[in-house]
């Protein structure tokens, strides 16, 4: 039920006049970690520390699998925190808020919390989670931001007067986390049948119903010409002039094409003549634009797939190949998923070279090679991974407006512009 109520002015914003603000410190107790790093981790009580925070979720183990003995956490010095402590990042990114779910021992960029009777301990772990901007502008003005004991027990928490409320609030919140973890896991899970489908479909190990016989091979030399690109610093690129495939944007991609149309306002661009660039740079559509440099061997592969109906005057930069077709015997479609299989990756790492800085010369890209199936095959195939890109995409969406909901939600909520529960619960 949504309920309004008269409000007031308090350090966090304007509350019901039946809430209070008061210092975190005021409403838990706190654990301050010891200052040794243990000397050996052979215990069952997990040793956790800021990378094994994921922003207002239950944490109970170390990615790491460190775990400690009650004698060795006395020997450094660590007081072990118990279940439903809140846990804060104070080191580092301010503001990492999670709720233990079992006995755990912290390092000391974390600060724990342990709620008592006056707050339910979830209510207090989103109330934290909402504040990340206060909790930001308490650190140390330092290259590394850092919140000291009394800085962290000093932010304010809008608190409803009853538990009854809190977990009301809480439950609420609780319940889209949920929501979101089973959405997270359906698009990992789709992402994985995604891969394996390429897996089978683009090496000719699953055929799809209505072909058969042998595929070509080919090497790449025999299929496209290429060249490299023009080279410009990141920053001489702005808003204005003509778009600019920066092989850093490429590394960055979360797609394998790119769309002059759909994309335009998002591409940088370089505000330089035409004249000035080789027309094998300027990148038409269907041209494949790999990488030539990277920093781990498996950046090597990286591409995008040009999308480029209109013809928009489209620069290839720095640190880049750009494959043209030689002839039509690779769907447009299908280049956005044929050079994503492990066979092609390997190939690119035997032939990348470099110690910091891996990359693939020309002369070697052209010795790769890839099975070639017909071209009704390859659109086939295209049009089913291509399907599954949609519903990818579908889910992704879904997944951001639900995040979108939940800030929404702990907006409303946590600051009591709607109440969930009736006044006579309230006043129980």
């Amino acid at each position: 039920m949504e309920l309004r109520f008269r409000c007031k002015q308090s350090e966090v914003g304007v509350i019901p006049t039946d809430w209070s603000a008061p210092a975190v410190g005021d409403l838990c107790d706190f654990i301050v970690p010891g200052r040794n790093k243990p000397k050996l981790f052979d215990g069952d009580i997990p040793w956790i520390t800021t990378p094994d925070l994921e922003d207002g979720r239950p944490v109970s183990v170390s990615r790491l699998g460190l775990c400690i003995s009650r004698a060795e956490a006395k020997q450094v010095g660590s007081k072990i925190v118990p279940p439903e402590s809140v846990l804060m990042s104070c080191a580092g990114e301010l503001g990492i808020i999670a709720l233990t779910r079992n006995e755990i021992v912290v390092n000391q960029q974390l600060h724990a919390f342990i709620p008592t009777e006056s707050i339910d301990s979830s209510y207090l772990m989103f109330a934290l989670a909402s504040q990340k901007d206060r909790i930001a502008s308490y650190g140390t003005k330092t290259a590394v931001p850092y919140l000291n004991k009394n800085a962290c027990n000093s932010i304010p928490i809008p608190l409803p007067a009853t538990l009854h409320e809190q977990r009301a609030i809480a439950s609420a919140l609780c319940d889209v986390d949920l929501f979101l973890d089973a959405l997270g896991r359906l698009i990992c899970k789709k992402r994985e049948i995604k891969q394996a489908a390429m897996q089978q479909l683009l090496t000719g190990q699953t055929r799809l119903q209505g072909f058969d016989g042998e595929w070509d091979v080919k090497t790449l030399g025999e299929l496209f010409d290429f060249s490299g690109g023009y080279s410009a610093s990141r920053d001489q690129l702005s808003t204005e002039g003509h778009c600019y495939l920066h092989y850093g944007d490429i590394h960055g991609a979360t797609k394998t094409f790119v769309d002059t149309a759909a994309d335009y306002s998002t591409i940088p661009k370089l505000d330089l003549p035409l004249s000035k660039f080789s027309p094998k740079s300027l990148l038409q559509d269907g041209d494949v634009v790999f990488v030539d440099a990277s920093e781990d061997d498996e950046g090597t592969s990286k591409h995008v797939v040009v999308v480029n109906k209109n013809n928009v005057p489209f620069i290839s930069g720095l640190h880049t190949i750009v494959a043209k077709s030689k002839t039509d015997e690779i769907n447009h479609e299908y280049r956005r998923y044929c050079f994503q299989t492990k066979a092609i990756r390997d190939q690119f790492r035997f032939y990348s070279a470099g110690m910091k800085v891996f990359g693939i010369s020309k002369t070697n890209i052209l010795k790769l090679t890839m099975p070639v199936p017909s071209l009704d095959e390859q659109a086939t195939i295209a049009t089913v991974l291509t399907g599954m890109d949609s519903e990818l995409e579908a889910l992704e969406r879904r997944l951001a407006k639900t995040r979108e909901l939940k800030q929404a939600m702990m907006q409303e909520l946590l600051t009591g512009k709607t109440r969930l529960v009736t006044s006579e619960a309230i006043h129980a």
